[in-house]
């Protein structure tokens, strides 16, 4: 446990890493608060590494809380009913409900002041602006896809696609996939020659999610699949002159999308459990490498399977997943990825609730988790333990068994604290040398790969995931994207609210059914019928008016 010395070495020499920002802190001095997020997540141990090493620094230690056996909007209503506050919140969709109880601190003063000055960067005047309420004040910061000076170096894709595992395409000789049937047509082929994995697990050739708010897992590929970009809730049709919202629910691409599903899952390609099993079941079934493909989110799979991967040798058998971005109809171009990695969504983010006895010393500490030396810390965790620097190029690197290391949950656990709902940057790091997360470093991004990942890498000549799906990416992107910023703060105070609600509940209870019908056509029928009664005009018709703030 070489590490482990260095470690302890390092605890002793730095005398708890707040010699580097001359404030160390006596252990008695230290705040224990609490952060909750409103999704799920994993917490770490108490007595954390890091998090030790975050506090005397800082002067306060940070619990953080996660969903438990609750939906969001539960959880942020019953916290919201009984008062019981923790000093941090991000309330996801439930964020405006947070402000409109008066329980969010504003952030306009501290962004006004100088020593809040990495907070007031994190975006420019016109961005801020977009998270403003009702009442003049800003309450809180979406704390993702912002990249430092705004220049994305990003290898990564951590958006929704259309995922298939290397070794299928390593065994199809690494076919180009245009469309949804050429993708679907390949997982049928492997599936008839492969129903087994080398251990015995049966291969699943798709999967789905349908639970609570993840249902996006099934429920949105029609506008992607018609060839528009991820405005999560509408379409914006004719962008360059005349920008129109549309519905994507009820187009013919929708429809194509849900009758093909349809038709694996009679062919019995699809995961009979899709419609009832929970997340945990779910990520359990990837975690195993059983699962050919699936339509997610990368950033709600990819953690935790690709070090379950690693863990236990998945990872050189070919299991790591590669995003394809498929049509409805060969020749169409898509926009899967947008070419920028940087999405402001201001719907949502985290908060400094009235519960909190000292805000300055709050926004003090948002404000430090974005200096440089946390920063590294958080993120490539502690030099000569997690990570190594040449001395001549101050370039960061890790050794195999540094990423060996880091991959282990158990050592996430008890050693890493990203504090990872908490204000970060992604793209280049402050010296121009490094990145801000060492997954958007050129060497570790490819030196951490298995051998079967890599040689799919080199068979397409790709060197970023973006790649791999093809994008158009000689569209600009449009002031209002994302849409969905705007349809994720509606509440049911009003008719768009109401619609939108209602709109979502039908589509989580007839979507499977569709899938799962023996007649899809008189199916299909139904559910739109059943649709067409929430009213969704009331909702577009807000979402219209939203766009309309952006036309010259």
């Amino acid at each position: 446990m070489k590490s482990k010395k260095i470690f302890a070495l390092t605890m002793a020499c730095m005398m708890g890493f707040g010699a580097l920002a001359g404030c160390a802190k006596k252990k008695d001095e230290i705040l224990n608060w609490r952060f909750f997020a409103a999704m799920y997540g994993s917490e770490i141990n108490d007595g954390n590494e890091i998090q030790e090493l975050i506090a005397k620094d800082t002067g306060i230690r940070v619990k953080e809380t996660w969903l438990v056996g609750q939906t969001a909007s539960e959880a942020i209503g019953s916290i919201v009913v009984s008062g019981d506050l923790p000093e941090f919140i991000d309330g996801g969709d439930g964020c405006d409900d947070l402000y409109k109880a008066g329980l969010l601190v504003a952030w306009d003063d501290y962004l006004a002041k100088p020593e809040y000055s990495n907070l007031k960067e994190m975006y420019s005047d016109d961005e801020w602006e977009k998270f403003r309420k009702e009442d003049g004040h800003i309450y809180w910061a979406n704390v993702f896809n912002n990249s430092w000076e705004g220049k994305p170096v990003s290898h990564g894709y951590n958006d929704e696609a259309f995922w298939i595992q290397a070794r299928v395409l390593e065994w199809d000789n690494y076919p180009v996939i245009e469309t949804l049937d050429q993708y679907f047509d390949l997982l049928e082929r492997y599936y008839e020659a492969n129903k087994t994995n080398p251990d015995g697990t049966k291969i699943i050739p798709y999967t789905c999610l349908c639970e609570d708010w993840r249902y996006f897992c099934i429920e949105n590929a029609g506008q992607f699949l018609d060839g528009y970009p991820n405005d999560g809730s509408v379409l914006v049709m004719n962008p360059d002159t005349n920008p129109t919202i549309g519905d994507y629910n009820t187009t013919a691409t929708t429809k194509r999308y849900f009758q093909k599903l349809n038709e694996i899952y009679h062919k019995e390609m699809m995961d009979k459990e899709f419609a009832v099993q929970t997340y945990d079941q779910y990520m359990a079934k990837l975690s195993t490498g059983a699962v050919l493909g699936m339509c997610d989110q990368w950033w709600d799979f990819s953690a935790t399977v690709n070090d379950n991967f690693k863990q236990q040798g998945f990872d050189k058998l070919g299991y790591n997943y590669v995003p394809m971005g498929p049509t409805i109809d060969k020749g169409m171009k898509n926009r899967w990825y947008c070419g920028v990695a940087d999405t402001l969504n201001h719907a949502s983010g985290i908060s400094v609730t009235t519960s909190c006895k000292d805000p300055d010393k709050a926004f003090k500490f948002l404000n430090r988790m974005l200096d440089q030396d946390i920063h590294n810390l958080r993120f490539w965790g502690v030099k000569d333990v997690d990570y190594v620097v040449d001395e001549s190029t101050k370039v960061m690197s890790r050794t195999q068994a540094q990423r060996d290391q880091w991959a282990d949950p158990n050592y996430q656990k008890s050693h890493v604290c990203a504090y990872g709902y908490f204000p970060q940057w992604g793209g280049m790091s402050r010296d121009g040398i490094n990145t801000m997360n060492p997954n958007d470093s050129d060497s570790e991004f490819f030196a951490g790969m298995a051998e079967p990942l890599k040689k799919c890498f080199d068979a397409y000549g790709f060197t970023s995931y973006w790649q791999f799906l093809r994008s158009d990416l000689t569209q600009p992107v449009y002031p209002w994207y994302p849409m969905y910023s705007y349809s994720n703060n509606l509440k049911t105070d009003n008719d768009a609210g109401v619609a939108w609600t209602k709109m979502g509940e039908i589509k989580h209870q007839w979507l499977p059914e569709v899938v799962m019908a023996d007649d899809f056509e008189a199916k299909w029928a139904e559910y739109q019928e059943a649709y067409a009664a929430c009213k969704p005009e009331d909702f577009l018709k807000y979402m219209q008016e939203q766009l309309d703030t952006y036309k010259k």
